[in-house]
C-alpha cells in the first residue's frame, strides 16, 4: 500500500485483486491529481466503488508515481514501500528531471496546449532526459541518438517519431531557450501510408443500434458531424446553437475553435437529452451542489458561472465525485474509456470484423461526404485539418478507386 500525503492533498494506493490495483482520494483533491490516474492506459472507473482501477503491473505503477510526481503537489525524496515498487529507485539527476518536468508542464498550461498534447509531450521529454541521466549539458547530438533510437531500436513509426521530436524542439526553445537549429542526418522511421478503416452506412446503423442511452447519442454525434471523441465528450450546453445550426468546437486539436452543423435528425433528441440534463442539474442544486470545472481563467472571472446551466457537459457522468474531506460534490463528463469499450462491444454484437473504434465514425464521416460530391475543402474545415494533404486520404477510400474497377475475369 502506497498513502501519498502532502499538506493539502491525499492519495490511496493499493492492490485491489490479481489483476488490477485500485487508486482512491481519500481527502481533498484536485484536476491535476485526476489527470495523472486519467493518462494511464488501461485505466477504468469503478461506478460501483467509486474509485479508480489500474492495470497491476510495475510499468504502470512507475508511470502513476511518475505522473503524480510531475504534479509538484508531492515530497520528491519521499520514499515507496519496497514490497510494491520493489525497482524504483532513486537516479542521479532525479530532482534535475523533475523540476525541468514541471517547468515543460507550465509553459504548456500557459501556452495553452491541449491536454492530450500535454500528456504526448511529457512522455517524450521525460524519457529522452531520464535516457541522459539528467545531464545537463545536452543538445542537437542527444537529440539525433534519441531519434536514431526511436526510429532502429524501438521501430516508432513516422508520425510518432516526429512527434517526439515536436516535443524535444519544443523543450529546447521554450524550457531551455535554447533553440536547436541543425540536426545533422537523423535517421527517419520509414512513413507508411495507411488507409483509414470506414464502416459501410449499413455498417453504422448496426453498431448506433447496438449502443443505449447518451453512449448511443454520442455515436450519432461523431458520425453525424465528424468530431474526435473527446470534442464531443467536452461540448457543454451553450456550445448548441440551434437557431444557427450548428455546434461551436472549442480548444480542439491545435487550440483551434471550428464550427459544425447539427444534424437536422438529431434536433429533436439533442433537445429532450438537454431537458434530462437540465433536471438533473436541478436536482444537483437543490441538494446544495451543481458547481462544473470552468475553462481557463473563467472561474476567476465568473465565480458563480460554475453553476449556470449553460456551463454543464452536454454528456455528465452518472454519479457525482465526491471529495471525502470537504464533502464537496460535483459531476465531470462521461469518461472516454467507457465510450470507447461501448463502441467495442457494439462493434462485436454488429459481427462486423473491422479494426475500428469510436474514430472511425470520423472516417467515415468525411468518406460518406465525399461520396455524395461534397468538396474536399468543405470536409477539411469541418474536420478542422490544417492541411489539405491530410483530408485529401479519404478520396483513396472512395469506390472509384480499386474497389470501383471491374476487374476482365467479370467480363468473361
Amino acid at each position: 500500500m502506497i498513502n501519498k500525503r502532502t499538506k493539502d492533498f491525499d492519495i490511496l494506493i493499493e492492490p485491489y485483486n490479481n489483476e488490477y490495483f485500485k487508486v482512491d482520494f481519500p481527502g481533498q483533491f484536485n484536476k491535476q491529481m485526476l489527470e495523472a490516474v486519467r493518462n494511464i492506459p488501461g485505466r477504468w472507473w469503478n461506478n460501483d466503488e467509486k474509485l479508480w482501477l489500474l492495470p497491476h503491473n510495475q510499468t504502470v505503477v512507475n508511470q502513476l508515481l511518475k505522473n503524480l510526481y510531475t504534479t509538484g503537489l508531492f515530497n520528491a525524496e519521499e520514499k515507496e514501500e519496497r514490497h510494491f515498487c520493489s525497482d524504483t529507485t532513486v537516479q542521479t539527476g532525479e530532482k534535475y528531471i523533475a523540476s525541468q518536468i514541471r517547468k515543460v508542464k507550465d509553459t504548456l498550461t500557459t501556452r495553452h496546449y491541449s491536454e492530450h498534447t500535454k500528456t504526448s509531450y511529457i512522455k517524450w521529454i521525460e524519457d529522452f532526459l531520464n535516457i541522459n541521466q539528467g545531464n545537463q549539458s545536452i543538445g542537437e547530438k542527444e537529440i539525433n541518438e534519441y531519434l536514431k533510437i526511436l526510429a532502429l531500436k524501438k521501430k516508432v513509426s513516422a508520425s510518432t517519431q516526429n512527434q517526439a521530436l515536436a516535443a524535444l524542439l519544443f523543450y529546447f526553445r521554450f524550457v531551455q531557450n535554447t533553440p536547436v537549429t541543425e540536426l545533422g542526418s537523423v535517421i527517419r522511421a520509414k512513413k507508411s501510408e495507411r488507409i483509414p478503416v470506414v464502416f459501410s452506412r449499413e455498417e453504422v446503423s448496426k453498431v448506433i443500434e447496438n449502443l443505449k442511452g447518451q453512449k448511443k447519442l454520442i455515436a450519432k454525434l461523431l458520425y453525424g458531424t465528424g468530431m474526435r471523441l473527446n470534442e464531443a465528450l467536452s461540448l457543454r450546453i451553450l456550445d448548441l446553437d440551434f437557431d444557427q445550426n450548428e455546434i461551436i468546437i472549442r480548444h480542439g486539436k491545435g487550440d483551434k475553435d471550428r464550427h459544425v452543423m447539427i444534424p437536422q435528425k438529431l434536433v429533436p433528441e439533442l433537445k429532450e437529452h438537454i431537458e434530462k440534463v437540465r433536471k438533473l442539474h436541478s436536482k444537483d442544486l437543490a441538494d446544495g451542489w451543481g458547481a462544473v470545472a470552468m475553462p481557463g481563467a473563467l472561474e476567476r472571472k465568473y465565480p458563480t458561472g460554475n453553476k449556470e446551466f449553460k456551463w454543464q457537459w452536454l454528456f455528465p457522468q452518472k454519479n457525482r465525485w465526491k471529495n471525502h474531506t470537504t464533502g464537496l460534490e460535483g459531476r465531470w463528463h462521461l469518461d472516454e474509456s467507457l465510450m470507447q469499450r461501448a463502441v467495442k462491444q457494439a462493434i462485436l454484437e454488429a459481427e462486423i470484423n473491422k479494426n475500428a473504434s469510436c474514430h472511425t465514425f470520423r472516417h467515415s464521416f468525411a468518406t460518406h461526404l465525399l461520396e455524395i460530391g461534397y468538396d474536399i475543402r468543405t470536409i477539411q474545415e469541418l474536420l478542422g485539418h490544417s492541411d489539405v494533404s491530410t483530408t485529401m486520404i479519404y478520396t483513396h477510400v472512395l469506390n472509384r478507386g480499386a474497389g470501383g474497377v471491374v476487374s476482365p475475369l467479370d467480363r468473361l
